[in-house]
C-alpha cells in the first residue's frame, strides 16, 4: 500500500501531468485524482462482508433453542470482530441515526467510519458526523479496542474533551457515561473529582455541614406567644468563622451571590451576619411549617431508585455484573444486586436555587435601605414571613452593633494650659503669705493636677468609658506627688532639677538649656554634665513642661536609645536656644 501511494503521489506531482490538457481546466473536489482499488467507491473489502454475515439469529448449542440477538449484542459482536480493522477510504457525506450502529451505515459510510476511527486512534481527532462520534464512544463503553478499564476511562475522557470543541452537545451524554463507566468498573472516585454532578454534591454537603454548625451556635428559638426582644438575633453574638463558612456555602448554591454585592464592600460584617441569620431562621421556619427541611425543599431529597447504566447508549456486557456497592461520594451510592442497579442520591435540582437567591437579594436590598445606601435595589415581592425575618435580624444587628461599638477617648491636651492658669489663680486666692513663701511650685502642681483629674473623671462619667481614664488620672497624680517631693525635699537649699526656674530671657534655665542643646547636637559628654547631681527623667519632664506652653506638645520622648528630641519640633527648639 505505501508503494502504491508513493507512485500516485509522483504521478500527480509530475510537471507534465499538470500541464496536460486533461487536468489543466478541471476543478477538483476533496476526492483524490487517482485512487487505489481499495479507495474506489464500489470496492468493499472482504472484512466488511464477513462482519455483515454475523447473523442476528444465534442458534442454540447442541441443538438447543436459539435466540435473536438484541441490537446492542449484535453491535458488540460485530465491533469485537472489527476491533483491530483499519481502512483508507474517507467519507465526505453525512451519517445521522438516532441509535447509530454498524447496521445503520451503508457500505460507503462503514468504510468512512473505520477510516476516521483509525485517525482517532493515532491521536488525530477530526470533525465528522456526530453519529460517528457516538459509535466510537459505544465501542469504548463496550470495551472494544480497550485493554483495561482504566485505559478505557482515559480514552473516553480524552475523546470527549477533544470532540466537544466541534459538538458541545456531546457533553449531555458523555459526562454521564464517563461517570457510569467509573462506577461499573469500580474505578477510583477521585477520577471524577472535576465532574459537575460531584461538584454539586460537594456543595450540598458543605452547606449541610455549615448549616448544622450555625444552628448549633444559634441562640434558642423564641417560644411561641412570647414577645420578641428587639435586640435578640438568631446568631448573636456573631461568630466570624461560622458565618463566613455558611455564607460561602450559600453563595455556591444561590442564584444571587451576595458576597459580590456592591454593598458587601461597604459593610461585609453586617451583610454577612444578617444573611446567615436569615438563613438560620429559614431553616427553623421550614422545619416547623414544611414537610421537608430547607435544603431538601430547595434541592430535593435523597432516595434510592432503579438505575440504568449507560442510558441512551448502545451497551452490552456478555457477563452479568457481580453484586457490589459503590460510594461515589457521601451522598451518592450505587448498588448492583443480581445484575440490577440502584442509585441512592439527592433527586432534584442540580443547579443554583432561585428561591435561595430571592432571599439573599432581599437581605441585600433591605440592608441598603436601613443604612440609607446611595445605590438601592429595586423592590421585589417576597413572602411575608421572609420580610418579617429580615427586618427583625437587621434591627437586632444594628442594636447590637450600636451597643458594642468601640469608644474613642479624645482628650484635648491644649486645654491643660488653661487648667494650669485657672489653678494658679485659684492658688493665689486661697494661699496666705506664709504658704506662698514655702513651696509655690508644689502647691501649684498639686492644684493643677486635682483640677485635671476632676476634668478627666467628669469626661469619664459623661461617656461611661472603661477604666483607661482612671489609669491616666492615677499616673498624673503620681507624677504630681513625685514633683512635690523633689521640690520640697531639699528644704531651703537650691532647687532640684525637676523645678522649672526659667531665666529672664526664656522658658528654660541654664541646666535645661544645656541638656536640650546636648540632645540636639547628640553630645554625650555635655549631656552627662547637664544631668550631674540630678535625675535625667525629672530633667526631661521639667523641659517638656516648660516648653509645653510654647510648642503645645512634648518635645522630648524616650525611645530605645534613651531621650530624643522630636524631629517635628527641632526648628522650634533651635530658635529657642539661640
Amino acid at each position: 500500500m505505501p508503494d502504491i501511494q508513493s507512485i500516485i503521489d509522483r504521478i500527480v506531482n509530475d510537471e507534465r501531468m499538470r500541464r496536460s490538457s486533461h487536468f489543466s481546466e478541471r476543478i477538483y473536489t476533496d476526492e483524490p485524482i487517482l485512487t487505489t482499488g481499495r479507495q474506489m467507491a464500489n470496492y468493499l473489502p472482504d472484512r466488511y462482508r464477513e462482519m455483515r454475515a454475523i447473523s442476528r439469529w444465534l442458534p442454540g448449542e447442541n441443538g438447543g433453542q436459539g435466540r435473536w440477538l438484541t441490537e446492542a449484542e449484535l453491535f458488540w459482536r460485530q465491533g469485537t470482530f472489527m476491533a483491530d480493522f483499519e481502512d483508507d477510504c474517507p467519507y465526505h457525506g453525512t451519517f445521522k441515526a438516532f441509535y447509530p450502529t454498524y447496521n445503520a451505515m451503508s457500505d460507503r459510510q462503514l468504510r468512512g467510519y473505520f477510516t476516521w476511527r483509525a485517525a482517532v486512534r493515532r491521536g488525530r481527532v477530526e470533525e465528522t458526523s456526530l453519529s460517528f462520534a457516538y459509535v466510537y464512544l459505544y465501542e469504548l463503553l463496550c470495551g472494544i479496542g480497550v485493554n483495561s478499564p482504566r485505559e478505557g476511562f482515559d480514552l473516553i475522557k480524552g475523546f470527549w474533551e477533544a470532540y466537544r470543541t466541534y459538538a458541545p452537545e456531546i457533553d449531555r451524554y458523555a459526562r454521564v457515561w464517563l461517570q457510569d463507566y467509573a462506577v461499573y468498573h469500580g474505578l477510583d472516585p477521585q477520577l471524577l473529582a472535576d465532574q459537575k454532578a460531584l461538584a454539586h454534591d460537594r456543595m450540598l454537603m458543605e452547606l449541610k455541614t455549615a448549616q448544622d454548625t450555625a444552628l448549633a451556635h444559634a441562640a434558642p428559638a423564641q417560644p411561641a406567644g412570647r414577645k420578641r426582644s428587639s435586640n435578640t438575633g438568631a446568631l448573636l453574638p456573631p461568630d466570624s468563622d461560622v458565618e463566613q463558612r455558611l455564607l460561602a456555602a450559600i453563595d455556591a448554591l444561590s442564584t444571587y451571590r451576595i458576597s459580590t454585592s456592591r454593598y458587601y464592600r461597604n459593610d461585609p460584617d453586617g451583610l454577612t451576619h444578617v444573611a446567615c441569620a436569615v438563613y438560620v431562621q429559614l431553616c427553623r421556619y421550614y422545619g416547623k411549617h414544611r414537610k421537608l427541611g430547607l435544603i431538601e425543599s430547595l434541592f430535593g431529597s435523597s432516595a434510592r431508585l432503579p438505575y440504568t447504566m449507560f442510558a441512551s447508549a448502545v451497551f452490552y456486557d456478555p457477563a452479568r455484573h457481580a453484586d457490589c456497592i459503590y460510594d461515589l461520594d457521601e451522598i451518592c451510592h450505587f448498588t448492583c444486586k443480581g445484575g440490577l442497579w440502584t442509585c441512592e442520591r439527592v433527586h432534584g435540582s442540580r443547579s443554583r436555587s432561585p428561591k435561595l437567591g430571592e432571599a439573599m437579594r432581599a437581605v441585600d436590598r433591605k440592608m441598603r435601605a436601613a443604612a440609607g445606601y446611595e445605590h438601592p435595589l429595586k423592590e421585589e415581592k417576597i413572602p411575608r414571613y421572609l420580610d418579617t425575618m429580615i427586618d427583625r435580624e437587621i434591627e437586632a444587628w444594628r442594636a447590637w452593633s450600636a451597643a458594642h461599638a468601640p469608644r474613642v477617648i479624645d482628650i484635648d491636651l491644649s486645654k491643660l494650659s488653661g487648667i494650669r492658669s485657672a489653678a494658679a489663680q485659684t492658688r493665689e486666692a486661697l494661699l496666705v503669705d506664709e504658704e506662698r513663701e514655702e513651696a509655690p511650685g508644689a502647691a501649684e502642681e498639686s492644684l493643677a493636677t486635682d483640677v485635671a483629674v476632676a476634668f478627666l473623671q467628669e469626661t469619664k462619667a459623661e461617656r461611661q468609658e472603661p477604666d483607661a481614664v482612671s489609669a491616666l488620672t492615677d499616673t498624673m497624680k503620681a507624677s504630681a506627688v513625685n514633683r512635690a517631693v523633689v521640690t520640697s525635699g531639699s528644704g531651703n537649699s537650691a532647687p532640684a532639677a525637676g523645678a522649672t526656674n526659667a531665666s529672664s530671657d526664656g522658658p528654660l534655665d541654664e541646666r535645661q538649656a544645656a541638656y536640650l542643646a546636648a540632645l540636639m547636637t547628640r553630645d554625650a559628654d555635655a549631656r552627662v554634665q547637664a544631668t550631674a547631681g540630678t535625675s535625667e527623667d525629672m530633667l526631661v519632664d521639667s523641659i517638656n513642661e516648660a516648653l509645653f506652653d510654647v510648642v503645645g506638645d512634648t518635645v522630648i520622648e524616650f525611645g530605645d536609645a534613651g531621650p530624643q528630641v522630636v524631629e517635628d519640633y527641632r526648628n522650634d527648639i533651635e530658635e529657642l536656644l539661640i
